[in-house]
């Protein structure tokens, strides 16, 4: 086990009346690719700030190595006062060389010499990354990275942080970005801090185990208000097997929507009979779409049924809010046609999150100042309402203003799912949630009766709810896949991804002379083909097992040699695995080369 860079010892911090947190341990060891969990409110940001020296504990000792240069990304940078992005960026505290921001910015495809006061959240996040990544840091803090950013930046970033040679602690509600990245987890819950030697992807199974033990223990002190405490801030492990049969639905859902659309690449949707047609609710046809004379939807066509959830994904730019607008008749295409059924009832929440005064209380915005809200038809009392979105009902009076990024979106949710509705929009809803209220929208959408368009970058999020994604490559053409994110990227770039793991094994030799022809493999290369997916499948097993070993917490202090092994064992196998994954890639194409 390599010395901590970075670390906190009795760390401890007063926040209003009482602590935040207290007695906790912290350690950063230089290759540590850290996840941070925890739910709104619980302390992360303001722990990263910590971490960072931005502000002082009430108590701890903070002890770091000398010359170890710590960067914050701030997830929401403040540009006040600077005239362009390019001002920003330089005015780092370790400012880094202008050729240096200007190559990151050309990779993330951002000019920093745009004015700061009009720039979008999009492009303030990427001047805020260039700003970071410039200053060669050690240990880098990211604070929602991925907000507002588009998912070729979002790639981008990942490939980035992949090279990364120090250590990076990351808070992310994108999944997907945590399970690619991390290798360790740090879980701050009810003011207490625990470690576990596993990544993301292990995370909740982690957690299920702690929940359990925790839940015997209370049992036998016979706590029962501890448990329902407890039911409340984990977000409940009942709903995660619930969620499985939702999926299974969402499955479903999908390859029903596939038979109708027909073949992959076509966007007619054929319709035999009067009752599928009363389903449609949105009938778009050749839809096309222009801004100064570029093309942004050409030749749309697309049928939206009743039920259906669609994802809109693409780049930044690539025209997903204007093909929003058209679909929801805010905009009126340049040629072709937009029918939309007589009946929708519209609830649109954007990225703005602007229905939102911060001057009113919680119960002003749910229940216009009273005890009660409707909830489609039905009364319940604003409290009892508050706790299915997960907070505490104490919050009804707490000004909006007072309330974190994702307290605000939260609040939000619980006003707009309230109110009677056909047809749902989300812009970019999962900016600022946690991963506990994720799951909560995940449901909530799987649940609705209407129909649902979604524009987000978030591709888990994707994946486990939209039954059809529509993605946008900013040349006017629209792909239709029935399925989420990973359907999509799948059939959208199956060579390029090849080609990306080949070179994934980088060599500087130069490329052997071709074989000659041969019309079936080697003895040798037949023999790995056939028994290298049981090689993999026994080392992932390998893996977990491993890892569920190193999240015992007490493991370190009561066997050092153990953790040291099982952390060595660990990546010997993870490097096994990825060169048993490339030869059996190379093999594979070779077999389909042979026919």
């Amino acid at each position: 086990m390599a010395a901590p860079i970075l670390a906190y010892e009795d760390l401890g911090l007063v926040q209003g009346a009482g602590w935040l947190f207290r007695h906790l341990d912290l350690y950063i060891q230089p290759r540590d690719r850290l996840a941070l969990i925890g739910r709104n409110g619980a302390g992360k940001t303001t722990l990263l700030k910590l971490i960072a020296g931005r502000i002082d504990a009430d108590e701890g000792r903070r002890v770091i190595v000398p010359g170890t240069k710590v960067i914050l990304l701030e997830q929401e940078p403040d540009l006040t006062g600077f005239t362009s992005l390019a001002d920003y960026v330089l005015s780092a505290p370790d400012a880094p060389a202008h050729f240096e921001a200007e190559a990151i910015a050309g990779q993330l495809g951002i000019d920093l010499t745009r004015e700061a006061a009009t720039a979008s959240g999009g492009e303030r996040r990427r001047a805020a990354i260039v700003r970071a990544l410039a200053q060669s840091p050690d240990v880098l803090l990211l604070d929602e990275p991925t907000n507002h950013l588009d998912i070729a930046a979002i790639e981008w970033l990942e490939d980035w942080l992949q090279r990364f040679n120090g250590a990076f602690v990351a808070i992310s509600h994108d999944r997907t970005f945590l399970t690619r990245l991390t290798k360790q987890t740090l879980w701050l819950d009810r003011g207490a801090l625990r470690r576990a030697e596993i990544g993301f992807g292990g995370f909740e199974a982690w957690t299920d185990q702690i929940a359990a033990e925790e839940q015997r223990a209370a049992e036998k002190l016979d706590a029962r208000l501890k448990l329902e405490e407890h039911w409340l801030q984990r977000g409940v492990t009942g709903r995660r097997r619930r969620n499985q049969g939702r999926l299974t639905k969402l499955k479903e859902m999908r390859a029903e929507r596939a038979a109708m659309m027909g073949p992959q690449g076509t966007a007619a949707l054929a319709i035999g009979n009067d009752d599928a047609r009363s389903k449609v609710v949105i009938d778009a046809k050749h839809v096309s779409k222009s801004f100064d004379e570029r093309t942004i939807i050409r030749d749309f066509t697309f049928r939206v049924t009743r039920g259906d959830r669609i994802g809109l994904i693409g780049r930044n730019g690539a025209g997903k809010s204007t093909l929003l607008k058209l679909l929801t008749g805010e905009l009126e295409p340049d040629s072709g046609s937009v029918k939309l059924a007589k009946t929708l009832e519209a609830i649109v929440i954007d990225q703005q999150r602007s229905l939102m005064a911060p001057d009113k209380r919680v119960r002003d915005v749910l229940a216009d100042g009273g005890d009660w809200i409707e909830v489609l038809g039905v009364k319940k009392h604003v409290h009892g309402y508050l706790k299915e979105f997960l907070f505490d009902p104490s919050i009804a009076e707490a000004k909006v203003g007072s309330l974190s990024g994702g307290e605000r979106s939260r609040v939000l949710l619980a006003r707009e799912f309230a109110r009677p509705s056909n047809l749902l929009v989300l812009d970019e809803p999962t900016n600022d949630l946690d991963l506990e209220t994720l799951d909560l929208l995940q449901e909530v959408i799987a649940d609705y009766d209407g129909t649902v368009l979604i524009v987000s970058h978030d591709r888990d999020f994707l994946d486990r709810t939209v039954t059809v994604t529509l993605g946008l490559d900013g040349s006017g053409h629209v792909d239709i896949v029935a399925g989420g994110y990973e359907e999509w990227e799948r059939q959208r770039r199956p060579e390029a991804k090849k080609g990306a793991i080949r070179a994934a094994k980088p060599s500087s030799a130069p490329p052997p002379p071709p074989r000659p022809a041969r019309a079936k493999l080697s003895y040798k290369d037949q023999r790995d083909y056939d028994q290298l997916p049981a090689r993999i499948e026994a080392l992932d097993a390998q893996i977990a097992r491993d890892e569920a070993a190193l999240a015992d917490p007490g493991l370190y202090a009561r066997d050092a040699g153990a953790f040291d092994r099982l952390t060595k064992a660990i990546g010997v196998a993870r490097d096994e695995k990825e060169t048993a994954e490339l030869r059996w890639l190379e093999l594979a194409e070779q077999v389909e080369a042979l026919g």
